[in-house]
Order: C-alpha cells, then structure tokens, then sequence
C-alpha cells in the first residue's frame, strides 16, 4: 500500500455560498466512505489565518516561509491505497464532492516504516 497525498488549493474550490453546505456534506461523504474503505490517513485544510513560521535545527522560529514558496493553502487529504490508480479514483470523487480538481502527489516510500 502506498500514501498518496490528494489536494487543491483554496483559490481553485470558487462555491457559491448558497452551495457551500451541498459541498460540505458531498465532501464529509467522501470522507466517510474512504474511513469506510480503510484507506483514510488524514485529512484537513489549512488553517489560513494562522501564518506559518519556520523552525530551524537550533529553535530559532522566524515568521514566514521558504522564500521560493509562494502559499500553502487549500484542502488535503492522504490516503493509502494499494495503486496509483486507485488514488486516481479517489482523487476523482473527491473532485466530484468540492467542485474542483485534484492534485495528486505519490509519497516517497520509506522501507524503515
């Protein structure tokens, strides 16, 4: 099995408030199907009102980020599902629920864990 990482970022999920409660409920719905599938790992979104700080290998902490990152923002999810195409799916589900596309990124596989 192998964790992919599912996500978009906020600009791109451009819902009409009036819909905004049908999206929500179609994503949690995809959340409780692949909770219902075991491959649920995580998922979330950026909190955006928080600003992200960079913590070095002394704990010095500085506000910001890297410089050639421009925004980290949006929804994740990660699952872990026996094939990329399998990812693919839920990817496509997912898109379905928050009215958007899909990013897929496969996670680099560590044989010590």
């Amino acid at each position: 099995m192998a964790k992919y990482l599912i996500s978009f970022p906020s600009g791109a999920m451009a819902v009409p408030d009036e819909d905004m409660q049908a999206v929500s409920d179609a994503a949690h719905a995809v959340v409780d199907e692949a909770k219902e599938a075991g491959v649920w790992v995580f998922g979330g979104g950026i909190d955006e009102s928080v600003p992200p700080v960079l913590v070095d290998g002394d704990g010095a902490v500085t506000e910001g980020t890297y410089p050639q990152t421009k925004q980290l923002e949006g929804g994740y999810t990660v699952l872990e599902v026996p094939s990329r195409e399998a990812a693919l799916e839920w990817a496509a589900k997912i898109a379905v629920a928050c009215r958007c596309a899909q990013e897929v990124r496969a996670f680099g596989y560590d044989p010590a864990s």
